[in-house]
């Protein structure tokens, strides 16, 4: 019963009389009350939106204000308001909007509620897009703010009525803690959940602590804080290094998680102050409005190296890709573990002979199956290693997330009940919020022996190793759930010279996590609206054997305007879901 909060009662009568004050901290029945009808009455008195797009005006971001990467027209904000009037108009809909004051939404608590898929649909959530929270100057002073308001109040509505369970929203550490070191600012987030409150919907805060724009279908460009880019323009190893000496700058490295490099904290510190700061603003509406905290271990916020890296150009599909363990703090730990093993030859530096980004597998010499070094001893221990660092970073990440969520005065929820004799019973509590780790689907080169992409990208997978039961187990210790991308392809999309099964794959992980109990989610990698795309995600969540395991639920990529360009599709898929 480790990671969890234990009582300890004579009777089940004293268990019931203290519950609420055990776990739900705090809870006032009378309180509780009050909030719903404040709720109930917002409602009541909220106006039905026009379909004009008045008043947009001062909703927009001038060119000027944007200081945050690449910035969207403003015409864009008017575009998008049109584009969902239209939508509405065309299904003679009408979206009240309650409009909730924050004082009503800072003492909302309720208990949290345990979501779980009854077996007759599976929930879906969408992804908010990447830049909804944004940062603008203005009179000389940094804020953020939440872009195209009036389109979010509509859209969020429009999903909550077509039966979407909630949002994937991304807490971008370049936003959050641009400042300074421990200067958190997260006002925008507080008016964006309570929207997302007021919409009826859940959310799925994801701590992206990569930054955006290097990625398939990044919108825009997010950086990490600068404070942290000045510690990277005097020490560039803090990044991921491959081993032509190209830094990427979209994450910091692993094998600095335990080094005091930034202002007196190490990596592993800074996730987690991170963490705490959101959770101190945040608790009270945890397990109710906020219900997963899914914690960014990488690029794209997966856990994984950054071994693909498209957005820059180095990288084309299929390639193998490239290791990425060449900064010097990576290459210390590889040095010393070669030593334990006896052979310090080992431990200068990846494979020699493992290609590059875009070489295919067969014409390497570490990757090709006859032969190849991936699977000598030498292949073993480095691969090991490798994968073995992704799996200590994600350990370490998790043990100081779950000592935030695990703290005494967090709200928890009660988990299971273990009875010592008639009269002595020890309750079992788990933080109400759930937490989550991102997989990616690196499905190219899955035919071949080797598995090259994904030996690449961390995951020691091979025709004959199953290497993602480590990261099932590891996942179970932290109570943790599971996204895995990919749900929506299947393996005739792609072409013959990638050695693509993104079907296979997928079963592969759902299985492993129906082994150690992992519960598991799904997610599209690609934005599409067709009909097998739709087919093979119910596939993946229904489950049509009683061997293949089930979703507990699908994240949909992502709110925009082809999101609603294809509603009627979108919609059906949603019911579809529901059972229906």
């Amino acid at each position: 019963m480790s990671c969890k909060s234990l009582f300890f009662s004579h009777t089940s009568t004293k268990f019931r009389n203290s519950n609420r004050k055990l776990f739900i901290n705090p809870c006032c029945p009378k309180k509780m009350l009050c909030v719903e009808r404040k709720f109930a009455s917002a409602s009541t008195a909220a106006e039905t939106l026009s379909t004009s797009n008045k008043n947009l005006e001062d909703l927009k971001l001038s060119s000027s204000e944007s200081v945050l990467g690449r910035h969207i027209p403003s015409s864009q904000d008017v575009e998008d308001d049109l584009e969902i009037h239209k939508l509405l108009r065309e299904n003679r809909q009408r979206i009240v909007i309650p409009q909730i004051d924050e004082e009503c939404f800072d003492s909302f608590n309720s208990q949290p509620e345990v979501v779980a898929n009854n077996g007759t649909g599976c929930p879906v959530y969408v992804m908010l897009p990447l830049d909804t929270v944004w940062v603008v100057e203005r009179d000389g002073v940094r804020i953020s703010v939440l872009k195209r308001e009036r389109s979010l109040d509509i859209a969020l509505h429009t999903l909550k009525q077509a039966g979407v369970e909630g949002v994937m929203v991304d807490v971008w550490w370049g936003v959050v803690e641009r400042a300074g070191p421990k200067q958190y600012d997260l006002s925008a987030y507080k008016r964006l959940f309570y929207k997302i409150a007021a919409a009826g919907l859940k959310v799925q805060a994801v701590m992206s602590f990569h930054a955006a724009g290097g990625n398939v279908g990044d919108t825009c460009k997010i950086p990490l804080p600068k404070w942290i880019l000045d510690i990277g323009e005097s020490n560039p190893d803090i990044y991921y290094t491959d081993k032509q000496g190209y830094r990427n700058k979209e994450c910091l490295s692993l094998g600095c998680d335990n080094i005091t490099l930034f202002w007196g904290r190490t990596p592993i510190q800074m996730y987690g102050d991170l963490v705490n700061a959101f959770t101190d603003k945040f608790q009270h509406i945890f397990g109710t409005v906020i219900t997963e905290i899914t914690i960014g271990m990488g690029p794209a916020g997966e856990l994984r190296y950054p071994s693909y890296p498209e957005g820059d150009g180095r990288w084309r599909f299929p390639g193998v890709g490239e290791f990425q363990c060449y900064d010097k703090y990576m290459l210390e730990d590889l040095k010393q573990a070669a030593n334990a093993a006896g052979h310090p030859e080992w431990g200068l530096g990846g494979p020699h002979d493992a290609g590059h980004y875009n070489s295919s597998s067969w014409e390497t010499g570490f990757f090709t199956s006859q032969g190849g070094s991936w699977s000598s001893a030498y292949g073993h221990f480095f691969l090991s290693w490798y994968s073995g660092m992704l799996l200590r970073h994600a350990d370490q990440v998790l043990t100081a997330v779950d000592s935030v969520l695990h703290k005494c005065d967090r709200p928890k929820i009660f988990s299971a009940q273990h009875r010592l004799s008639q009269c002595h019973s020890i309750f079992e509590f788990q933080p109400a919020c759930k937490l989550g780790v991102k997989l990616a689907g690196v499905h190219w080169w899955f035919k071949s022996r080797a598995h090259a992409a994904e030996l690449s990208a961390g995951y020691y997978n091979t025709r004959d190793r199953n290497g993602y039961l480590p990261f099932m187990a590891m996942l179970k210790r932290h109570d943790a759930t599971l996204s895995f991308t990919c749900v929506e392809m299947r393996d005739c999309e792609h072409p013959p010279e990638g050695r693509c099964s993104p079907q296979a794959l997928l079963q592969q992980v759902i299985e492993s996590a129906e082994m150690y109990g992992v519960p598991l989610a799904g997610e599209n990698a690609l934005q599409r609206y067709d009909d097998y795309a739709f087919d093979r995600i119910a596939e993946s969540a229904f489950a049509k054997s009683a061997r293949a395991g089930r979703l507990i639920q699908v994240t949909f990529l992502r709110m925009g305007d082809l999101m609603f360009d294809n509603w009627d599709a979108f919609s059906r898929f949603l019911k579809r879901m529901k059972g229906r």
